[in-house]
């Protein structure tokens, strides 16, 4: 999400780890400026967007277009089944459950030292201390249940002990793929090495917590699988050293739950023709024929990397993949899967105001594997077309939503971060605002325990729709609250 390894890490929540190995990945937080300009295409998308109440707590926390109506629930601090209240900086997120007994989301919660969800899978249960402040790792996952019309019921933990839980995608046999977007080494400080995938089950009660490190050790964005063969394609989120993966597991043939723990083979992307090709700046139909190089050691250091435009240490995949000619994104994030094609989101392709290279507003490229070729089907020339855009989905129609993360900016309806569509034809249009403004009094009244505050540069994230394609689920990461967005969908594209 940010752009960090660790950017929720020990921060989050009032501590940071001071060993020494540490503090390199904590001091590489950056902070993000919203840039006005430009606009997105007009005549697209759902018509113009303006302030709905929701029906949980009757305040208007989105704007949304003409006929569409929401309603929020596990907002942090709401108690969970287990009476533990639900974590903070709700994250990636997808519908894994869907049928008569009613509807199943995992969510991520994107947070490094706290509490620790006390879950029925956990990884790195040490308590870590960098001298002032003691306390467990906080990130991980919550499984949430609604009825078969989409009202809330309740919120379990599923998995506990990890860090920086960003995004991951879903699986086809109905489990979720949790990333952790960091790759620090906490056995200094009597924890485990981080910067793993793991497997939360569909039932939260059979989740292992094992980390499936045969996909790799590196700063994890997102994943998307392929359900004619069980590929897992994975982003990585590391400022202009980021590749493109993908993993074969052992398993032949379609996966099961607990397949990925049995291994498999990770693969970098290389550019055909092109000895590290350079995807920091994109235009709409750059194309690449893709080839893959194989990763001989996935759980590998991270080490040294010098090249234009990056530099500093990189991921130990990453830097097996670039030794071969493999290519680098700026910072990839959201993938998602649709009709057998794969939609990458690179948030930061682009030049910034000062003619830098992969700084810029981000992008969207598709990659079909039966082809092997990677195009640009929309590049972000200004922050009002898109800001930043970082988690994906697509709706079960074929209409593709992004998430922004780019600190909220200022267009005809006011300041805030987005959902923005985009169109077939390489447009944009605004689907959704965050209009999160709270006071103590409409906290209170509305039963819930979050800090008062203008939340409107927060980020949207976790875009899901269930299949079909009637309710759109979403995140807004702080002050952490879970969405179901319903209305005319066909009078547009998603």
């Amino acid at each position: 999400m940010k752009d960090s390894v660790s950017r929720r890490g020990f921060l989050q929540t009032g501590g940071a780890l001071g060993a020494a190995s540490f503090v390199g990945a904590l001091q590489m937080l950056h902070a993000r400026q919203a840039h006005a300009g430009g606009g997105p295409r007009a005549g697209r998308g759902y018509g113009p967007i303006a302030p709905v109440n929701d029906l949980a707590t009757g305040l208007p926390l989105l704007q949304l277009p003409a006929g569409f109506r929401y309603s929020s629930f596990s907002w942090t601090g709401d108690l969970m089944r287990n009476g533990q209240p639900t974590p903070g900086a709700h994250d990636g997120m997808a519908v894994v459950g869907w049928g008569p007994r009613g509807i199943q989301l995992i969510r991520n919660h994107e947070l490094g030292q706290g509490q620790l969800i006390d879950a029925p899978g956990k990884y790195d249960t040490a308590i870590v201390s960098d001298g002032t402040t003691t306390a467990p790792l906080a990130g991980g996952t919550t499984t949430l249940h609604l009825d078969w019309n989409g009202r809330w019921k309740y919120a379990e933990p599923s998995l506990g002990g990890t860090i920086v839980n960003c995004a991951g995608g879903p699986t086809p046999w109905g489990s979720w793929l949790t990333c952790e977007e960091t790759n620090l080494d906490l056995t200094p400080a009597g924890g485990l090495r981080h910067g793993y995938v793991f497997e939360v089950r569909g039932r939260a009660s059979e989740t292992t917590g094992v980390p499936l490190t045969d996909m790799g050790r590196f700063p994890h964005e997102a994943v998307a699988v392929d359900p004619r063969n069980s590929v897992v394609y994975l982003t990585e989120d590391s400022r202009n050293q980021s590749g493109f993966y993908r993993f074969i597991p052992h398993v032949k043939g379609r996966c099961r739950e607990g397949s990925l723990e049995e291994g498999g083979r990770l693969q970098m992307a290389r550019a055909k023709g092109i000895a590290n090709a350079d995807l920091l700046t994109a235009q709409v139909g750059d194309t690449y024929q893709i080839e893959w190089v194989d990763i001989a050691d996935p759980d590998a250091d991270p080490g040294p990397f010098t090249a234009p435009n990056g530099g500093g240490s990189a991921s130990g995949p990453f830097l097996q993949g670039w030794a071969q000619g493999a290519l680098r994104m700026s910072r990839g994030e959201g993938i998602w899967q649709h009709n057998g094609k794969f939609y990458i989101v690179d948030t930061s392709t682009g030049l910034d105001s000062l003619g830098r290279p992969g700084r810029g507003e981000g992008a969207v490229w598709e990659y079909d594997p039966n082809r092997r070729l990677l195009r640009a089907i929309f590049v972000s020339t200004n922050a009002v077309d898109a800001n930043n855009p970082d988690n994906i989905t697509v709706s079960p129609r074929g209409g593709i939503l992004t998430c922004e993360d780019g600190g909220g900016v200022e267009d005809q309806y006011g300041f805030g971060d987005r959902l923005v569509g985009i169109t077939r034809d390489g447009g944009s249009y605004i689907f959704a605002k965050n209009n999160i403004v709270l006071t103590a009094a409409e906290i209170s009244g509305a039963g819930k325990v979050v800090g008062e505050g203008d939340y409107r540069n927060n980020e949207f994230a976790g875009a899901s729709f269930d299949p079909t394609g009637k309710i759109l689920f979403v995140n807004i990461q702080t002050p952490g609250i879970t969405f179901a967005i319903w209305g005319p969908w066909s009078k547009g594209e998603l």
